[in-house]
């Protein structure tokens, strides 16, 4: 299920910046060019501003279908515009992917970062409703790291159609499809990996038992890869991420060929599978909860090493998120409401905060919970609040903002 994320909006901030300004670049593996993009343009599109600092924001839709955003820079609040009720959302950190009636309703914050491996370029623009993807059933989107660049597979799962969106399209305000493939229905993914994507098919009980390659314009590649009870998916600056009941798939492009590699899970372990994968964006490494409410505890799979750890839980959880930073703190959220801090070596609880959210917890709502280097934001959907957390300071709830209306999906933008 995507994870809900509150709508983004804000004044646009006109200055523009001359070259490459230099930013966080936490060390790490560069992205190979099928998980980064191309690198024309540094991810500048006609009408936007360079600008000197990330756009940062927090953008919601509330149940009637308003877009707001809250720049995190000014603390001033916008109207998008409004789409149909929403069911459910997933973002990419630049575009709102909305499920509603008419399909996938996609929204453009206008605030995005390009990342350059060792710096980053941060751009604003006006945000704007795209279109929708028409499709019958519940949809799962898949995204990359790039707002400019590469594909963005939507699949839904009641009647089945695999489509592949041009981001490069989105990024001008156009609905592209590069294509839209029949399959069986069933909970299946279509994977972005640059210039290609997996999809996913299904086996005998009708459940995704494999994936096989594709390229853009929709032409099968010939790859396919048994990957039963496939569920959940991420990209990493390493690859794209593909859960499977004995492990992940890690697909690349390599030499201009779409390449998946097998990462099995330990030797002896019984703990249930991930299905479902969060972190902070592009980070190597990506945190699931084993089992519902992490009762077997918390799987994280680092990319670039390509291995698995399980962490003992602290107790019932709701999100877990991988910070991926020099401290290797890994964040959850408690069925209590709290935000708990990890040490993502041995699971030891560092700290938590008072329960922010348990009346959207028993409401049966999920609070959307993001992670970036510096903080990690929650949203409160019945208690109309967005929490700003610094992880790094004993849980500490740096700032907090009251909604005019309820942040049923909430987004974390312009990363």
């Amino acid at each position: 299920m995507p994870l809900p994320f509150p709508r983004l909006l804000g004044a646009v901030l006109v200055l523009s910046v001359a070259g490459c300004a230099a930013g966080d670049t936490d060390g790490g593996d560069g992205p190979p060019a099928s998980v980064a993009g191309s690198s024309d343009g540094h991810g500048a599109v006609a009408g936007a501003a360079e600008v000197s600092e990330p756009p940062l924001g927090l953008t919601t839709v509330d149940p009637s279908g308003t877009v707001t955003h809250l720049d995190l820079l000014d603390e001033s609040t916008t109207e998008i515009g409004t789409v149909g009720a929403p069911s459910a959302m997933t973002t990419d950190g630049r575009y709102l992917f909305v499920q509603t009636d008419a399909g996938v309703e996609v929204v453009d914050s206008g605030r995005w970062t390009w990342d350059h491996v060792d710096h980053f370029h941060y751009y604003r623009a006006e945000p704007r409703e795209v279109g929708a993807v028409s499709g019958d059933g519940p949809a799962t989107i898949a995204t990359t790291n790039s707002s400019t660049t590469s594909g963005t597979g939507v699949y839904f799962a009641g009647s089945g159609e695999a489509v592949l969106l041009d981001t490069a399209a989105l990024s001008a305000g156009d609905l592209v499809e590069r294509f839209r493939l029949g399959t069986a229905p069933h909970d299946g993914m279509v994977v972005p990996v640059g210039s290609f994507a997996l999809v996913t098919a299904a086996g005998a009980d009708g459940t995704a038992g494999t994936v096989r390659g594709f390229t853009a314009d929709g032409d099968p590649t010939g790859l396919e890869e048994p990957c039963t009870a496939a569920s959940g998916t991420i990209t990493t600056r390493v690859g794209a991420v593909v859960g499977c009941a004995d492990g992940a798939l890690l697909a690349s492009v390599v030499d201009d060929e779409l390449t998946v590699e097998r990462i099995p899970y330990p030797a002896g372990t019984t703990a249930a599978p991930a299905t479902a994968f969060a972190n902070r964006e592009g980070r190597p490494t990506v945190a699931a909860l084993a089992g519902p409410e992490g009762a077997d505890g918390v799987w994280l799979l680092d990319t670039r090493e390509r291995s698995w750890t399980l962490l003992p839980a602290p107790g019932p959880l709701v999100a877990v998120s991988a910070v991926d930073d020099e401290d290797e703190h890994v964040v959850a959220l408690a069925t209590d409401g709290r935000v708990l801090v990890m040490d993502g070596n041995d699971g030891t609880l560092l700290a938590a905060t008072e329960p922010l959210v348990a009346a959207s917890l028993d409401a049966g709502l999920t609070p959307t919970l993001a992670t970036d280097q510096q903080r990690t934001y929650l949203s409160g959907p019945v208690e109309q609040q967005l929490h700003e957390i610094d992880v790094a300071d004993d849980a500490r709830v740096a700032r907090s903002f009251t909604t005019d209306t309820e942040p049923l999906f909430t987004a974390s933008t312009g990363r």
